[in-house]
């Protein structure tokens, strides 16, 4: 068994990276760390978010991945409405998402690792360009959004709303 310390607050979160070589962990905290499970040690803390994080998710890219050319990415979304992007390998921030009004709940990479799906309780599905970092598609409900997610193909995007509704984008562009 392992064991990894050095959170201050409460860890209610993990998410493991490719091949198991890294753990991330959220507390309720602004700031998320990154774990080599190889090595036993802590790698980095990423500290960019001024309000909680809510979720995480790896990219689909990076070594042992389908798009082994592509840098693996790490994108967190908080309750400060903003999304935050990555690069795993140096701990560093590539860019920061800025289109929600309210909390993000839920983002989810495309299966090619092009484009970020994000929903957030200002009842927003963004589409983001992850190399463009800016908004290529929206759709608005009536109903803050708990969930996003991809299918394997990559053209649709399926949200569920906090007014029980599940919509699902056709993205083919």
């Amino acid at each position: 068994m392992k064991t990894f310390s050095g959170h201050q607050g409460e860890v209610n979160a993990i998410r493991n990276g490719i091949q198991l070589v890294r753990c991330w962990l959220r507390a309720l905290m602004i700031n998320a760390k990154i774990w080599s499970m190889k090595q036993d040690k802590y790698l980095h803390d990423l500290k960019e978010h001024v309000k909680e994080i809510y979720t995480i998710r790896w990219s689909p890219t990076g070594p042992g991945t389908n798009n082994p050319n592509q840098q693996l990415l790490l994108a967190s979304a908080s309750f400060d409405s903003t999304i935050k992007l990555w690069d795993v390998e140096l701990g560093r921030l590539i860019s920061s998402f800025d289109g929600h009004r309210d909390p993000v709940y839920s983002v989810a990479f495309s299966p090619n690792g092009e484009y970020l799906a994000s929903g957030s309780m200002d009842k927003c599905l963004h589409i983001w360009s992850v190399k463009e970092g800016k908004i290529v598609k929206t759709l608005t409900g009536n109903g803050g959004i708990f969930e996003v997610c991809w299918n394997k193909e990559g053209d649709k995007v399926a949200a569920c709303f906090a007014n029980n509704i599940v919509c699902v984008l056709d993205f083919r562009m």
